[in-house]
């Protein structure tokens, strides 16, 4: 729960960025229309009910819920997470979906009386909640009567038993970009990670990564959030590669985004830590504003979505409802996406398993991604190198699963 609240607020303070509409690779068979020929229905002004299916008899359910009278900051993303869902429905000519939104309050209580709601109303999936206490009080309702839930929160032991996360997961992106760091001829690495529950998730996949890439780790550091408790485990680690010497290792990874970086990334030159010889490389979070700042970082990779994938979404979401979207409203709009697109199948057959843990996966605002069968899913990411103004691709995101390097 304090991880989701953690990353809500990163969500709020991020920068909106990414996205080109969203065709799912299902519908891409199907020759299904993506013209959004109909407009956003007078219902999704305000009422329970998003879209009536388009008028047509026998729509398909699929339950919304979202905090949308919670306190604070979840009430705000809430509505964007709705008006993304509208939009989705909007891009997809009104499918014969019928999405209907309930509201969690906010709290386990209300998300477990929103879960029954839905089952009484005849849902065949769930999507959300967003919070991962909300998840825990929801999904028994849920897995009751054989109903997926496809969710929003960013903790893992939340995920399996028919709760599939469709978030973006600590560590989750970390093989990428070691896989690419060893391609380019690194196989000596170390690593600076938080000292957080996301930050020993980053720690065990760099660690599997490292192994999978045939490298080999030297050390992994923790550092405290505090700025003043960051600088031993800094310098331990630029002791590895410190000018004049010969490296122990070719790559670093430092795990943090906007919260931590701008406090640690300054008491690198300071260790006069050798860039030339030794890559830095980072996980997502460094896909923030302003990580070109840090001049240490300039011309160190991350993985990231590629940036040309949310610039259309948030264009039309913007001339939609006259605000930026923040950060997760592209995964609100991929799980509606995800529901039209399986919507052709038959009833019964629609949400199952197999059908939503597919191999070949779909492809959304932010690029390829699957659900796991245990619940997580898995991205296809770019690698970006840091700018002082833009981050510039340099290695594009796979096109299929089976294209993908990790």
């Amino acid at each position: 729960m304090l991880a989701d609240r953690h990353c809500l607020s990163s969500i709020l303070a991020s920068r909106a960025f990414r996205a080109l509409g969203v065709v799912f690779l299902g519908l891409m068979a199907a020759g299904c229309s993506v013209s959004g020929g109909g407009g956003l229905s007078a219902s999704a002004q305000g009422g329970q009910q998003l879209t009536d299916g388009g008028g047509k008899p026998g729509a398909i359910k699929v339950a919304f819920l979202l905090p949308t009278s919670a306190q604070g900051n979840a009430q705000a993303v809430a509505k964007a997470l709705k008006q993304a869902g509208e939009l989705a429905l909007f891009d997809f000519d009104n499918p014969n979906i019928q999405l209907i939104q309930k509201d969690t309050h906010g709290t386990p209580e209300g998300a477990r009386a929103a879960a029954q709601d839905a089952v009484k109303d005849g849902a065949e999936l769930i999507i959300g909640p967003l919070f991962a206490n909300e998840v825990t009080a929801a999904a028994p309702e849920a897995q009751r009567a054989g109903i997926p839930m496809v969710a929003f929160s960013s903790d893992r032991k939340v995920a399996g038993n028919g709760v599939y996360l469709l978030s973006f997961l600590a560590g989750s992106d970390v093989p990428r970009i070691v896989s690419y760091a060893a391609s380019r001829g690194k196989k000596r690495f170390a690593a600076l990670v938080p000292q957080t529950d996301s930050g020993r998730l980053v720690e065990q996949s760099f660690l599997a990564a490292v192994s999978q890439a045939g490298g080999k780790v030297v050390t992994v550091k923790s550092y405290p959030q505090d700025a003043g408790g960051m600088t031993a485990p800094v310098r331990e680690v630029a002791a590895l590669a410190k000018k004049g010497q010969t490296p122990e290792v070719d790559a670093i990874l430092i795990a943090g985004g906007a919260d931590n970086i701008p406090s640690l990334a300054p008491l690198l030159p300071s260790s006069e830590m050798d860039t030339q010889n030794v890559k830095l490389i980072g996980t997502g979070s460094w896909d923030y504003s302003g990580v070109g700042r840090e001049e240490i970082l300039i011309g160190g990779w991350f993985p990231a979505p590629d940036p040309k994938g949310w610039t259309d979404f948030t264009k039309r979401y913007a001339d939609t409802y006259g605000d930026v979207p923040p950060r997760l409203a592209s995964i609100a709009y991929d799980a509606v996406s995800l529901a039209v697109s399986l919507s052709n199948n038959p009833k019964g057959k629609r949400y199952t398993n197999t059908q939503l843990t597919r191999a070949a996966g779909f492809a959304g605002i932010d690029g390829l991604f699957r659900l796991r069968a245990d619940g997580t899913s898995d991205r296809g990411f770019a690698i970006l190198e840091v700018q002082r103004s833009s981050n510039e691709v340099i290695d594009v995101a796979p096109s299929s699963f089976s294209a993908a390097q990790y």
